[in-house]
Order: C-alpha cells, then sequence, then structure tokens
C-alpha cells in the first residue's frame, strides 16, 4: 500500500505546510500526482482518468494526510467513488512529537485508516437510484506498522474479479447506450408537468434505443447558469455514473453548449439533452431522401454553436499571444465545412418546398379537400390512417414512428345529398411537448402540409395521462405557425382504454369532439361524417 518512509515524508510535508495533502499512486508505485487539499478538492478530473468500464478500478490509489484526528468524511469517500480509485489511505497527523531530519519536520502520523470500493448492490425493478448503491469500506484506526504490512495487489484483485462477476451477470450489450436521466424542477413547471416530462423523456431515451438505468431529480428555483443543477448534485451524479456503469447523462430540458461541456468535463461521460435524444430518432426513423435531408440540416444546425470550446488548442483566431499562426486550424475548418453543407441543405430544402407546393395545386386544381392528421407524438395517427383507407404505413408503440407525411384519398358519402366523393388524408409527424426550434426549422416543407390543408383532424391519446396538456402542447405549436391552419376536428381515440370518469371529463370540456378507438374500429362512421361536415365548413369559410 504504502512504505512507511514515504508515508512519513508525505506527513512530514504535510505538517510544514499545515495543509492537507493528497499524493496519486499507480499501480507501478509512480507518483503521477500531488496536490495540497483534501481528497474532494484535489480529484483528478473525470476526462484524465484510465476508462476502464464498471469490472475495473482505475488503477491509483490516493495516500491523504489529515490534520484532525477524525474518521475519513463521507466528501472524502464520495471522491474516491466518484474517481474509482483503487484503494484511499488517510493518514491523520498531528503537530506534537515532532523531530527533525536534515532540517525538515518528519510529522507524527497518530493514526491511520484505509478504505476501498465494495461491489454495488441494487435493487431490481426500481429505476430511482439509492444513493447507497455503491458501497465502501474503512478500517478502523490502525498503526502505520499495520497498514504497510496490507497485501495491496491481493486486494485489488479480489476487488475488481467480484466487480467482474457482477458486471458480467447484467449481461451489459456494449452496442446500447446506458442512461441516467437527470430532471430539473423548477418554479415555473407544475409536478404534474414535470413527472409527465420525465416519463416522456424515459420513452424517447427507450425509442432512441437506450437503456433507462436511473433517475436523479432536483428541486430549484432557476437552472444553475453553468451546471443546470447544483454543485452538490454534479458529484451525486458523477458517483451515480460510476455506480451504475452508465456511459450516457441525459437532460430533460435544453443545455446550452458551455452547459453541456462544463457537465462532460465533471462528470466524465457524454452528457446530452432533450433536443439531442429526439434529433436521434428522427435520424434513426427517416426513411425518404425528403426526410433525411430534413433530419441532417436539423442535425447540423444543432450542432455547429457546439463546436466552440472543444479545446483551446483547435483555434488560432480568437487572437491573443499563442492564439496566432498562419493558416485555419481543424475548428475553423469543421465550422466551414459544415457552413457549407447547412446552405446547400437549406437549398434542397427550398426545393423541396416548392415540389410540395405544386402538388398541392395539383390537387387543389382537382377540387379535392384535404384534411390533415395532426396530434401528439403516438396517438394513433398512422393507425387511423390505415384503418380509414386501407393504407399500410408503418406503426408501431413507439414515438415518432412516422416522419414522411403520407397522403391517402378517402371515400366519402355526403349524409344530406347522399352523393359520394373523396377527400384526402395527409398523416404528419408527430408533435411534442416545446418543439426543438432546429426541427420546426428543417421540417417546414413537411409542416407546410398541416397549413396549406383544407382543414385539420387533431387526433389526441384519450389513454395518456397527460393528454389535456397534450392538447395544448399542439395547440401552441399550430398558433406558432406563421400561416393560421384551418378549421380543426379535435378527434378523440383509444376509447376502449380509458376509464368511464375520463371519457365524461372528455365529453365535458369538448362537447363537439369525437369519439374513436382506430384499433378497435369505434366511432368511425360517425368520424366520416364529422369530416364531411368539416370539409364543407372549410370551403364555405374560405
Amino acid at each position: 500500500m504504502t512504505t512507511p518512509e514515504f508515508a512519513q515524508r508525505v506527513a512530514a510535508i504535510s505538517t510544514d505546510i499545515q495543509q492537507p495533502l493528497c499524493t496519486y499512486i499507480n499501480r507501478r508505485g509512480q507518483v503521477i500526482r500531488v496536490a495540497v487539499g483534501t481528497p474532494t478538492q484535489t480529484k483528478i478530473p473525470p476526462l484524465e482518468l484510465p476508462r476502464y468500464g464498471a469490472e475495473r478500478l482505475c488503477g491509483i490509489r490516493c495516500i491523504a494526510t489529515q490534520l484532525k484526528s477524525e474518521i475519513p468524511r463521507e466528501s472524502t469517500l464520495t471522491a474516491m467513488a466518484i474517481q474509482r480509485l483503487d484503494a484511499l489511505v488517510v493518514l491523520t497527523i498531528t503537530g506534537s512529537g515532532m523531530i527533525r531530519r536534515g532540517g525538515g519536520a518528519t510529522g507524527y502520523i497518530k493514526e491511520t485508516y484505509l478504505a476501498h470500493l465494495l461491489p454495488p448492490s441494487n435493487s431490481e425493478g426500481n429505476n430511482q437510484v439509492d444513493s447507497q448503491l455503491l458501497n465502501w469500506s474503512v478500517s478502523s484506526p490502525m498503526s502505520l506498522d499495520i497498514l504497510t504490512k496490507q497485501d495491496f495487489q491481493e486486494l485489488v484483485e479480489e476487488l475488481e474479479a467480484e466487480f467482474r462477476r457482477q458486471f458480467v451477470a447484467q449481461q451489459v450489450d456494449v452496442d446500447q447506450d446506458r442512461v441516467l436521466i437527470i430532471g430539473l424542477m423548477t418554479e415555473k413547471i407544475s409536478p404534474e408537468r414535470f413527472e409527465d416530462g420525465l416519463a416522456e423523456i424515459g420513452r424517447l431515451v427507450e425509442t432512441a434505443g437506450g437503456e433507462v438505468l436511473g433517475v436523479i431529480q432536483q428541486k430549484r428555483s432557476h437552472p444553475h447558469p453553468q451546471t443546470v443543477v447544483g454543485s452538490g448534485k454534479v458529484e451525486e451524479i458523477a458517483l451515480t455514473t460510476q455506480t451504475l456503469a452508465a456511459n450516457l447523462v441525459v437532460f430533460d430540458r435544453d443545455l446550452s453548449p458551455a452547459q453541456a461541456r462544463n457537465l462532460e468535463s465533471q462528470i466524465g461521460v457524454r452528457v446530452v439533452d432533450r433536443t439531442e435524444v429526439i434529433l436521434d430518432i428522427f435520424a434513426q426513423r427517416a426513411q425518404s431522401r425528403a426526410g433525411k435531408l430534413q433530419v441532417e440540416l436539423a442535425q447540423l444546425e444543432y450542432m455547429l454553436p457546439r463546436l466552440t470550446g472543444r479545446g483551446q488548442a483547435m483555434s488560432r483566431l480568437g487572437g491573443g499571444i499563442g492564439t496566432r499562426g498562419p493558416g485555419e486550424t481543424k475548428l475553423e475548418t469543421e465550422r466551414r465545412s459544415i457552413q457549407r453543407r447547412i446552405t446547400r441543405l437549406q437549398q434542397e430544402v427550398n426545393q423541396l418546398q416548392a415540389h410540395r407546393s405544386r402538388l398541392r395545386q395539383r390537387r387543389q386544381q382537382q377540387d379535392v379537400p384535404t384534411v390533415a392528421v395532426v396530434g401528439y407524438t403516438n396517438a394513433g395517427k398512422s393507425t387511423l390512417l390505415n384503418t380509414l383507407t386501407n393504407a399500410e404505413v408503418y406503426t408501431a408503440d413507439q414515438l415518432f414512428a412516422t416522419l414522411d407525411p403520407t397522403t391517402r384519398r378517402l371515400p366519402i358519402i355526403d349524409s344530406v345529398t347522399g352523393k359520394s366523393s373523396a377527400m384526402l388524408l395527409i398523416d404528419t409527424v408527430g408533435f411534442i411537448h416545446e418543439l426543438p426550434p432546429p426541427l420546426v426549422d428543417s421540417f417546414r416543407a413537411t409542416l407546410e402540409e398541416v397549413t396549406e390543408a383544407d382543414a385539420l383532424l387533431h387526433l389526441v391519446d384519450l389513454s395518456h395521462s397527460a393528454w389535456a396538456s397534450h392538447i395544448r402542447s399542439v395547440m401552441g405549436i399550430l398558433r406558432d405557425m406563421p400561416i393560421t391552419p384551418g378549421p380543426i376536428l379535435v378527434v378523440f381515440n383509444k376509447i376502449d382504454q380509458v376509464d368511464s370518469d375520463t371519457l365524461a371529463l372528455a365529453k365535458e370540456e369538448f362537447p363537439q369532439g369525437v369519439f374513436i378507438s382506430a384499433s378497435k374500429r369505434l366511432g368511425l362512421e360517425t368520424l366520416r361524417q364529422k369530416l364531411v361536415e368539416l370539409v364543407h365548413y372549410a370551403i364555405a369559410t374560405q
């Protein structure tokens, strides 16, 4: 673990300066870092630590001194856990009994403590994070002689063997992100909306292919400008990330580029926000050339401001000593390349807009009314389109299963005149609370299908606990569109999955609404007649 001579020398220096001292040593016995302060104050930055995974310790031990005779504090042990140190030795020193050797004080080591990690214990089936998942062992006070007789190599090998057994038992899929979700509740967010948001970000992560390992929450009056959550919570996140072997941290809100960089430097794993998760889902779902085009544009517009700060050595155009030099550096080259690609993609999106505009004009010349089906993601829009028109649009119980608009003809019969005709139903991309601005901008060619339609069918998943909030979110997005959409028919779906109280409440708040089950084919005839009335009204008021 350490030699008596080395421990006494460290204690002497600490006594001389009357400050705690931390010495970090690798497994070859080489001192790699010496710092004045406690283990909490002198933590090695996560990005500088060796990353061996959840089955290994980091290969570094710390010899720390303290001036008070006390058991190591929890903050000290937490620092050990965050770094996954092989072990932590705490030397308690006093000012008494000092002698002089070569002009320096040796110091007097009163007692020592040995601390190390223990394999985590996790309760099954609960993704709420337990603060004691990662355990540690702290020895009783012992003399320096007893400490130096400890078989350090055997201790580390036994610990890593147990960590490895638990790691294999978890059957970690290396191709799947292991995600820790962070939720921040502020004064502007109601408890109900906060809980719905956490559930939604969990669904988004799972839809993107990640595994949610746990959720950490904090309540603050407002987000911290540098790290969103407080410094203590950042340490808890870093500790839990190590505990659960998470490789990705997802926040339930948008992060500024600076916040994302600060969090990554302190936590040691990749940190993304809500928008980036949604963009990833869109990238996976896009099938058509138009969809891929719009997704790439959204991703590049999101990425561009986040290039800054990826290392001072990357930029020489900022000015100042040490920053000037010939030519462009990697950062400027990458930024310029992305900007050129964005310009080209925007031109292609404009061409896509023009093409779809010509298609809409052709439909209008044929006097075929159009109804755009809108609604919150996973409300059942594609299922309804398939049921009404016998289409074969892809459906799944997933968020954003549909990205590309699909148009299908729906035969209708006017109940008053008895004449048969047809209308066009357009399946559109699902909306979500606070739809990311890059997606709104990039998908303007798709969203124009909504604003140019004669009328809208707003489909609501009545079985969702937050159905009322979903309605407000969709209506807010529609109000913010540059062109006011046509009249809207609110249709409540999945009535076969709700209780009578929920159904009665929805009918009371929306007496003109239509109540159906697309999968069970309930209420479809009523819906068809309401659509005929909706189109007649839309045409008459144009």
